[in-house]
C-alpha cells in the first residue's frame, strides 16, 4: 500500500471498485505496460494494467505470475476482444483472480457475464455514448472514456465533450481518458463526475517505464503540436508523433499490402502464432473491427514497427504512439513520484476551491 495520505475528497466509486487507494489508471500501452510499470503503479496506490494483448498466451501467464510474485495489491488485464485463444485468456484471468478485465473492444454479453460471475471488475474502453451505453446494458462494471486526445487508435471526440456525453449516459463508474496528465486534471474530472482518470503517455514517460532511454527523449522533445491522427498506418485513425516515418506515409497512403503481408509473417514468428492462428485471427479481426484483409495486414505491420522503436528504440524504422499531453510533459518522474505528486495538486485545487 501507498505510504501516501489519502484525501477522503478523491475516494470514488472506482477506487472502492477496483481496490486502490487512489483514482488513477495506468493503460494497457502494447509493448510498454510490463510487470515492472505495473507493479510500480499499483504500489504506488493505483491501477495498473498488463498489456497483454500484445503478449502471447505464455507470455500473458508468465507476465501476471511476475507481477503477483512483486505485489499482492490489484491489478488488471487488457485483452483483445478478437484474439484467437480469447477464452482460455479469459479463464487464466479467473483462475489467477486477476481483480480487472480490460478490453479496448467490446468484450461479447456472455464473456462479460462469465468474467462477473468469477469476481473480475470488467472495464472495456469506449469512445462514444452509444458504445457506453450498450456496454451499460450488457452489464460492465464501468467505461475507460477516452477522447480524441488519446494516444493510439482514438476517435474524434475530444475528451471535455465525450466525458460528459457519457457521464450523463450511464450510472456505472466511468474513468477518464485522454489529455490527463497532472493533479488538475483529476480534479477536473472528479468535478465533471468522473470516478478517475486513465493516463497512457504520462506513464510512458516515468522511470519505472521499460522504453528505452533514446525513445523517451524523442517524447520530451515533442511540442503539444507534434502530434498528428493518421489513417496511414493501418488504416483506423491513429494518434502518433508526427516524423518523417509518418509524413512519408501520409505522402504515399496506406503502407503497401505485400510489404504488409511480409510483416505480418513476421509478426507471426515473434508472437509464436500459427499460420492456422494468424489467418483465423485474421478473420476475427475483420468481422469485429470491420476491417479489410489489407487493413488487417497492415495492422500487423504497424505492430512490427511500434515494437521495434517501443522495445529496440529503432528510431528510424518505428511508430510513436502517443497522446497530446506530450507536448507539456518534461520529466520522468518515478511512478510513486508522479501519483504523489498528482493526488497532491488534486487536493491543492479542492482546497482553493473551497476556500
Amino acid at each position: 500500500m501507498s505510504d501516501l495520505p489519502i484525501d477522503s475528497r478523491l475516494k470514488t466509486r472506482a477506487t472502492e471498485l477496483f481496490g486502490v487507494d487512489h483514482p488513477i489508471v495506468q493503460t494497457g500501452m502494447g509493448w510498454v505496460a510490463g510487470p515492472s510499470l505495473v507493479t510500480a503503479t499499483a504500489t504506488a496506490g493505483g491501477l495498473g494494467i498488463l498489456a497483454a494483448a500484445t503478449m502471447t498466451y505464455d507470455e500473458m501467464k508468465a507476465a501476471i505470475a511476475d507481477v503477483k510474485s512483486r505485489t499482492d495489491r490489484p491489478f488488471g488485464v487488457n485483452l483483445r476482444t478478437d484474439a484467437v485463444d480469447i477464452e482460455d485468456r479469459v479463464d487464466h484471468l479467473i483462475a489467477e483472480g486477476v481483480k480487472v478485465a480490460s478490453f479496448a473492444q467490446a468484450p461479447r454479453p456472455d464473456m462479460v457475464k462469465k468474467l462477473k460471475d468469477s469476481g473480475l471488475v470488467v472495464m472495456p474502453t469506449v469512445g462514444a455514448r452509444r458504445h457506453a451505453e450498450k456496454v451499460a446494458e450488457w452489464g460492465v462494471d464501468a467505461v475507460l472514456c477516452q477522447g480524441g486526445e488519446g494516444g493510439g487508435h482514438t476517435g474524434t471526440i475530444p475528451t471535455s465533450l465525450l466525458l460528459p456525453e457519457v457521464l450523463d449516459a450511464v450510472d456505472i463508474p466511468v474513468i477518464a481518458a485522454g489529455g490527463f496528465h497532472d493533479g488538475r486534471g483529476l480534479a477536473a474530472a472528479l468535478t465533471w463526475g468522473a470516478d478517475g482518470i486513465a493516463m497512457g503517455t504520462r506513464f510512458l514517460l516515468t522511470a519505472d517505464s521499460p522504453v528505452p532511454a533514446a525513445v523517451k527523449a524523442v517524447y520530451l522533445d515533442t511540442a503539444v503540436t507534434g502530434t498528428v491522427v493518421s489513417t496511414a498506418i493501418d488504416g483506423v485513425p491513429q494518434r502518433v508523433i508526427r516524423t518523417e516515418v509518418i509524413d512519408s506515409l501520409e505522402r504515399s497512403g496506406l503502407l503497401k499490402l505485400p510489404r504488409a503481408g511480409l510483416s505480418a509473417l513476421r509478426f507471426r514468428k515473434l508472437t509464436g502464432t500459427s499460420i492456422r492462428d494468424l489467418l483465423s485471427e485474421g478473420r476475427s479481426m475483420r468481422k469485429n473491427q470491420d476491417l479489410t484483409w489489407s487493413q488487417v495486414a497492415m495492422a500487423a505491420n504497424a505492430a512490427m514497427l511500434t515494437r521495434a522503436t517501443l522495445v529496440e528504440g529503432k528510431l528510424e524504422v518505428g511508430i510513436l504512439p502517443t497522446g497530446q499531453c506530450v507536448g507539456v510533459v518534461d520529466d520522468l518522474p518515478t511512478c510513486e513520484e508522479l501519483i504523489s505528486r498528482i493526488v497532491a495538486e488534486a487536493s491543492a485545487r479542492f482546497d482553493a476551491i473551497c476556500a
